[in-house]
């Protein structure tokens, strides 16, 4: 990997970064995208054996349109720059592109993967764990909240691959170095507009510094912007890239409203009269900040209605104690900030709905996607208010859509 230099600049700008900045998208500007075959089977594919097992007993009968097109070039070594809606597989198809690359007989760390949040990273092991299965391939996660003595010990003993936040990794790299990147074969970035952001790009810059050169990089996401394409082209090497069009964004089988409320202190009680239509299944309410959060939840429940909550200040046991609720089931409706926006697949959800727009519009398809995983049906709903009006229309032009103001009977569109 060719080192990257950097200049002193508060900012964090570098000479080969760019910081991320949402409201400059151009996502009609990503370039070229690469001819790839597209395999329509698994059993097409030349997986290792034992891996093609994992595939089937996993669940996966037909590959989803990225997964056709992706795995292959993968698996035979090429960068990769990936970008299909939330929801469509993406996470399964770099576990798959990696694990068919990996030497079983080597002990040593050769599959590194970046994700931005503790949840997608404990997901994404727990994929890549269930498909090699058979190969008996060794996984950990590394991510904050966690003991390091127990990643330390983990490290040493020997892991093949390495699921991480950024800055977990690094510390356990740069500061411990109980993690040693010599036998890498596969560095991927999960939600990569999100980790080329302002918040992680020092610490991502680091580690892609110190990924050896013959490494093959691989870069994930729904929402690819320009300034995230034009940072790739600084690390990656003749990269297939699989790209879709903005007006493709917005995910099929997911049916999109608006409800027009008057004034925000009347959200409360739409989202009340609201709520017995939307426990049928299970649903996800998104405000935008952790105080919105705490606060609607302490609303729901003095009105006796069941809720839980999660945000980014609270305990990482508590959160992962939420989370087995919710998609065990026993939980049914979750509060959350966009924490939960990327990445969290939760089978049974049915129902997004935005108490608040989100703030950034690439978080729009992310939240929505929670619905309608792949091949699955799923209904967003968005609360409007006369202010917010337009920040609706700028959803509905940024990704060629229409969201139409919901119809009364709501429990029948389920």
């Amino acid at each position: 990997m060719a080192a990257l230099t950097t200049t002193n600049n508060d900012n964090m700008n570098t000479e080969g970064f760019e910081v991320y900045q949402p409201e400059q998208v151009d996502a009609t500007a990503l370039g070229a995208e690469t001819e790839v075959t597209a395999y329509e089977c698994f059993d097409e594919m030349n997986l290792p054996d034992d891996l093609l097992r994992g595939v089937y007993a996993y669940g996966f009968e037909k590959p989803s349109a990225v997964q056709q097109r992706a795995i292959v070039p993968m698996a035979s070594g090429r960068d990769i720059i990936a970008q299909a809606q939330s929801g469509t597989g993406k996470t399964a198809t770099f576990s798959l592109g990696a694990l068919s690359r990996i030497d079983t007989s080597n002990p040593q760390c050769q599959v590194l993967v970046l994700s931005p949040t503790r949840e997608l990273v404990n997901q994404t092991t727990g994929v890549i764990n269930a498909l090699g299965e058979r190969m008996n391939v060794t996984v950990h996660a590394c991510i904050g909240g966690t003991r390091v003595r127990d990643d330390i010990q983990r490290l040493r003993k020997g892991t093949q691959v390495v699921v991480g936040t950024p800055g977990r990794v690094a510390d356990l790299l740069f500061n411990r170095r109980a993690l040693h990147l010599d036998s890498l074969k596969v560095f991927c970035l999960d939600e990569a507009d999100e980790m080329l952001s302002q918040g992680f790009l020092d610490a991502v810059k680091e580690l892609i510094s110190a990924i050896p050169e013959n490494a093959q990089c691989c870069v994930f996401s729904a929402t690819l912007p320009l300034e995230v394409m034009e940072i790739t082209d600084r690390f990656m090497k003749d990269p297939v890239r699989i790209l879709v069009k903005r007006a493709e964004l917005t995910l099929q089988g997911i049916k999109q409203f608006y409800v027009a409320v008057d004034r925000e202190e009347w959200k409360l009680e739409t989202l009340c009269d609201l709520y017995s239509a939307m426990t049928i299944t299970q649903a996800i309410i998104y405000c935008n900040t952790r105080r919105k959060v705490e606060w609607l939840s302490d609303e729901m429940q003095r009105r006796d209605f069941t809720v839980s909550s999660m945000h980014s200040d609270m305990d990482m046991n508590d959160r992962d104690l939420v989370m087995r609720e919710f998609r065990s089931g026993s939980s049914r409706v979750l509060i959350s900030t966009d924490l939960l926006a990327r990445g969290i697949d939760v089978q049974q959800v049915s129902v997004v709905l935005n108490f608040d727009l989100p703030s950034n519009r690439e978080n729009y398809i992310h939240r929505i996607g929670r619905s309608g995983r792949f091949g699955r049906k799923g209904v967003a709903i968005n609360f409007v208010t006369q202010d917010s009006f337009r920040y609706l229309a700028d959803i509905e032009r940024f990704y060629q859509t229409q969201i139409n103001e919901m119809p009364q009977e709501f429990d029948k569109l389920l």
